[in-house]
Order: C-alpha cells, then structure tokens, then sequence
C-alpha cells in the first residue's frame, strides 16, 4: 500500500492508496519539530481505530514547508521500511518536466497538482488552489506546468487584517447576506467573500486571454466550494486532487524503475 503525504504550510494531510482507491485521508497541524516518532503513534493509532489490516510499503512525500521533510523521511525508513521518493527532487520524476524560467524552484503541491488536473481534465487548465496562498496554476497542452499566479490565501488575508488593524475583529469566512454591510463583521465578511470573487474572475480572465485559447478551471483546497456558489467560477471542485497526483507520480516513478 501506498502512503501520500501532502504538506502544506498549515496543514499535513495522510492518504493511504490500496491500488484501487483511497481508504482514509487524515489531517494534522504542520510542524516542524514533530518527531517521527510522534507522528507514527499518531497514525497508527488512527490505523488502529479505523481497523485496518495495513502494509504500508511505499511512500511519496510533497511538502511546501521544507523543514518537515527530515522527519518524515525518517518515518517511512524507520517504520515502514521504505525510502520515500519526495516530488521537486531530482530522484523523483515528473510526467512532463515544468516549462519556467532557469533556475527556478516550483512548489511540489503545484507540480502535483498539475498533473492531477492534467490526467482528470486534459490540457489547457487552469488550476486554482485556496492554500495559505491562493495559487493558479496553468497546464499546457501536453500537461507541462508552464507558470501561474500566487495571490494571498483568504484566511491568511483575514489574519493580516486582524493582526494590522487592532479594531477589526477575527472573522469567519463566509458569504454575506448583501454586499453592503451594516457592521464590522459583515463588511469584512463582504470585503473578503467578494474581493476573492473578484480576484478569481479578474486573474482566470487574464489567464484566458494571454493564452489566447479555452481553458477550464479546477479548483481545490477546503475553501473552494464557498467560492462555488452559484457564481459558474470552476468548471469542477477536486477535494482529493493534491494526494491524487501523489499516486500518479509515484505510479509513473515506478514504472520508470525509480522506486
């Protein structure tokens, strides 16, 4: 069975693939002085509750916040046996190699995603991603990752807001009654749900026209579906596109011979 470990920057999220579906996805805090110790108690004690009969024999590993990834190497060598292949290392292949400038460093949650959005909705797709950051990332016609847009996420917006102006108050993300609000919460509620909207649309709409071509788009990430709301954004919502594209590399890295 395969173990994917999507790491983000607030959250790590656990799949297992039985090598025909996903039997569980769990989620922690991302940390980087978690042990590999703690997080093996903490897995197989979620293994233990859900009863699973589980031999875990391969890993692979995305991880935006670096730091993370020492101990979760450590994981896989030290408990399941396996050395993990870790996606933006040159000992983890892709598909198709991204088209960006020399030099630079794209994020492996990005990469993953494009393939996953590639193998589930063909070429000339934007994805967007509601993280931390919020990113759109653009699949050429033969799955390339060939650039894209980072805006701040919303809760991060939300934070930064709070902690800049000592009389705004910490609000939930929603979708407002109206857009004109009557009190503070419902106008920073306004000002988020529809300046994302608008974010959104303006950027999908740049997208289109610098590419000169259709382009669907797909979003992911536990905010999307607020921003779905009759509003004809996305083309389709990917609850599972991240650890998807996990199995997909891990899958063409073996038939590859790497692991």
């Amino acid at each position: 069975m395969l173990l994917c470990i999507d790491t983000g920057n607030t959250n790590t999220v656990f799949s297992i693939w039985d090598g025909q579906k996903f039997l569980a996805h769990w989620r922690i805090s991302t940390d980087h002085r978690r042990t590999a110790d703690e997080y093996f108690v903490w897995l197989s004690t979620l293994i233990a509750v859900q009863k699973f009969e589980l031999q875990i024999n391969a890993c692979i590993i995305s991880a935006t916040a670096p730091r993370v990834v020492f101990n979760l190497r450590v994981l896989c060598n030290r408990y399941f046996d396996t050395r993990p292949l870790v996606v933006g290392k040159p000992d983890c292949a892709l598909p198709v190699a991204p088209r960006v400038d020399t030099g630079t460093t794209v994020g492996p949650d990005r990469l993953v995603n494009t393939v996953a959005g590639y193998e589930r909705h063909g070429a000339d797709l934007i994805v967007v991603d509601f993280g931390t950051a919020t990113t759109f990332d653009v699949v050429d016609f033969d799955g390339a990752y060939v650039g894209g847009v980072i805006a701040p996420g919303v809760n991060l917006s939300l934070e930064a807001l709070h902690m800049g102006a000592a009389s705004l108050p910490h609000v939930d993300v929603t979708r407002p009654p109206r857009v004109v609000g009557t009190n503070t919460v419902a106008c920073l509620q306004s000002g988020i749900f529809w300046g994302y909207i608008g974010l959104v649309e303006g950027i999908v709409t740049q997208i289109r026209q610098e590419r000169q071509r259709p382009m669907k788009v797909v979003a992911t990430g536990g905010l999307a579906p607020l921003f779905d709301q009759g509003f004809d954004l996305f083309d389709a919502i990917e609850d599972d596109l991240t650890v998807h594209g996990l199995r997909l590399i891990h899958d063409y890295n073996k038939e590859m011979g790497n692991v």
